[in-house]
């Protein structure tokens, strides 16, 4: 996971609306509707949390279609195991991302010979 993988997770499950969806969805797929009216939120905002989700590859969704020929976007968990320390950090932030510099070291790279950040 680099710096940018490890920021948009940390951003996708640093909201309270987004840990409740992926509470709900941690008993199976659930399509928007189901999933809104569970939540008691708006489609339209769901979708915007859903997104974030998705985008931070917590979520995935997919299209279906129902008995009656209706299409529904059901969501459902991706797995995802994230243990989070200052290896985890260190090693997102040697790996960089879009504002990491060339070389993949930026500011949290540099370290005097004790370890203590210059």
């Amino acid at each position: 996971m680099n710096s940018e993988e490890l920021l948009a997770f940390l951003a996708a499950v640093g909201h309270a609306q987004r840990i409740r969806i992926i509470t709900e969805l941690a008993g199976g797929p659930l399509y928007v509707s189901e999933l809104a009216r569970r939540l008691g939120v708006s489609r339209p905002l769901l979708y915007m949390h859903l997104e974030r989700l998705e985008k931070a590859g917590l979520v995935i969704g997919r299209l279906e279609l129902s008995d009656d020929g209706k299409a529904l976007k059901y969501f459902e968990l991706a797995p995802f195991d994230v243990q989070l320390n200052v290896d985890t950090i260190l090693a997102a932030a040697r790996l960089g991302g879009a504002d990491a510099p060339p070389d993949g070291t930026g500011e949290a790279g540099k370290h005097s010979p004790k370890g203590t950040p210059q």
